[in-house]
């Protein structure tokens, strides 16, 4: 897979981008903007939470971005009685009388954390460590995971009996916080038409683990202009509330602000995001348009903002 120039690597993942959604277009109905997420996401090489009601695809979406990109699929169903080992795997003796490693889920190209915020922070940070080392150690010794190595964990907002929220720390290691939304009555109508009749979709495969791998770090080395580094870093620091550049405003909406891996992602995804739109360099309009889900789980509302009923889009849309 030898591309003469970067510009020619970068058409070729704007084309393979379009025929992903294409391909996926044919199984989910709607769901523009959370497709978008989560494949720019795996372009750049970072977790992704799906925030929704059930019933609105995340698992199937999930299944068949893997089907098409020729990954390995594991689906982990979160409960509170799940132990880090039913994650990682563990040791056990074998009949040589010796301890062997029997790997878990998470060997895995693609993890489907379902309902992640069902089971307990000593599992929470089992998966931690798979998402920030792509490692997990068992019995002192680390086992590297395949590659390229993605996290797409579902949550679902209403319900919170039984849940366990997600740390801040652990909540910082996604790279998106995507909402999920009810489809539209002309979209929900398809859906039902497409769901309840015999027909079968077959999906092709567009691209493999290698190609991706090589389309993240196409994503990295894509320039950037510094008037665009700091319009990202400028953006997030005004989320600090004791920072100096904050608004008035915004020092009385929010008590705790982003941290740098915002900056970092903000940056890179903005990377991505041009590339998928055509352009090779990213400019301050696509930093903007990937804001929220960067920023939406990195920000803590005051006491103020909740009592004027403002959401962490409401506030950083006041910023944008």
């Amino acid at each position: 897979m030898q591309y003469r120039t970067d510009v020619e690597a970068a058409d070729a993942l704007k084309d393979a981008h379009q025929r992903i959604i294409s391909e996926i277009g044919k199984v989910i109905i709607g769901q523009d903007e959370v497709i978008k997420s989560v494949l720019i996401s795996i372009f750049s090489n970072g977790h992704c939470l799906l925030v929704g009601v059930p019933g609105l695809a995340k698992t199937l979406l999930v299944q068949t971005v893997a089907q098409i990109l020729d990954l390995d699929f594991s689906r982990i169903q979160f409960t509170p009685d799940l132990m880090p080992s039913d994650i990682i795997g563990s040791e056990i003796l074998g009949e040589d009388r010796s301890f062997k490693f029997i790997s878990g889920p998470v060997f895995a190209n693609i993890i489907l954390a379902d309902e992640i915020n069902r089971t307990p922070p000593k599992t929470q940070a089992a998966l931690l460590e798979a998402m920030q080392e792509k490692a997990v150690t068992v019995a002192g010794v680390t086992h590297k995971l395949a590659q390229p190595f993605f996290v797409l964990a579902t949550q679902n907002p209403i319900e919170q009996e039984g849940t366990y929220p997600l740390p801040e720390a652990q909540l910082d290691r996604f790279m998106f916080n995507v909402s999920l939304d009810y489809p539209s009555f002309k979209e929900e109508l398809q859906i039902v038409k497409n769901t309840t009749s015999s027909s079968k979709v077959q999906v092709n495969k567009v691209l493999n683990a290698e190609q991706i791998i090589y389309f993240q770090q196409l994503v990295r080395n894509i320039p950037v202009a510094d008037n665009v580094l700091e319009y990202a870093v400028k953006l997030v620091s005004k989320t600090r509330p004791n920072g100096d550049t904050a608004p008035a405003e915004i020092k009385r909406l929010l008590n705790w602000g982003a941290g740098p891996r915002a900056s970092q992602f903000l940056v890179l995804g903005a990377k991505c995001h041009a590339v998928i739109s055509g352009k090779y360099s990213p400019d301050i309009e696509d930093v903007r348009a990937i804001a929220k889900p960067v920023l939406r789980h990195r920000i803590i509302r005051s006491y103020h903002a909740e009592a004027e009923g403002l959401s962490a889009d409401d506030i950083i849309q006041k910023l944008l």
